[in-house]
């Protein structure tokens, strides 16, 4: 019975065009950042000064892992968080508001259970989020850029080179941490859409939340507490 539950759930959550959203913004995203780095000749050549400095041939390194890797980094920071939220805040207060929370309670199943069932279809939404990020971004380098060892920068925080198969393996990974992310964010939302509050307000106060947090971590007098 769960599982037809939550087969039912995932009919429901599929079946609303804002769910698509995050996935076509991806998309479109992605293919934008891939194409300035394609044609516009500044970033290609910053990025290859960068690494002939320090002593590494940069052609190795100009590959579609790195440029899939490269994509990454913001649409996971400012995107995908926003997407997440604003499934998670729909799951229970858009049932409230439209009145069909009120005969879903009127079967014999308990909150608890209710709550599980939505909880879970959350987590199926934002691993295949997560998925859709790290997949496109592989297919559209590929598109461009030849297979080859991978490159990650991130400024003040690493500078780091891995041969193709270490960095393929160091990609899922990253997307296996960062699906995590993004079922904690979903979940989040979907405690506050429990409360009795619009699906709007809801994904408001997951987003503030996210940020507020962000912001926090980022105040360099905070570095000994980043562990909280």
């Amino acid at each position: 019975m769960l599982l037809l539950q939550l087969q039912n759930e995932l009919w429901k959550l599929f079946g609303k065009k804002r769910t698509y959203i995050g996935f076509l913004i991806f998309l479109l995203a992605q293919n934008t950042i891939i194409l300035i780095f394609r044609f516009a000749p500044a970033p290609q050549a910053r990025l290859t000064t960068m690494l002939e400095g320090n002593g590494h041939a940069a052609g190795e390194y100009l590959s579609s892992l790195t440029f899939a890797s490269f994509m990454v980094f913001p649409i996971a920071y400012m995107l995908l968080p926003l997407f997440a939220a604003l499934v998670g805040g729909d799951i229970v207060a858009k049932e409230a508001e439209d009145g069909t929370l009120r005969m879903i309670l009127s079967r014999p199943i308990s909150r608890l259970r209710l709550i599980l069932i939505k909880w879970l279809a959350g987590m199926v939404f934002s691993l295949l989020l997560v998925i859709a990020l790290g997949a496109f971004g592989i297919l559209f380098s590929s598109f461009w850029f030849p297979w080859g060892g991978m490159f990650v920068f991130v400024p003040g925080e690493m500078f780091s080179l891995f041969p193709a198969g270490e960095g393929l393996r160091a990609y899922a990974a990253a997307h296996l941490m960062m699906g995590i992310k993004a079922g904690t964010i979903t979940g989040l939302a979907l405690m506050f859409s429990s409360f009795n509050i619009k699906p709007a307000a809801a994904t408001i106060l997951a987003i503030s939340f996210v940020f507020g947090n962000f912001i926090v971590m980022n105040i360099p007098f905070f570095e000994d507490l980043q562990h909280w």
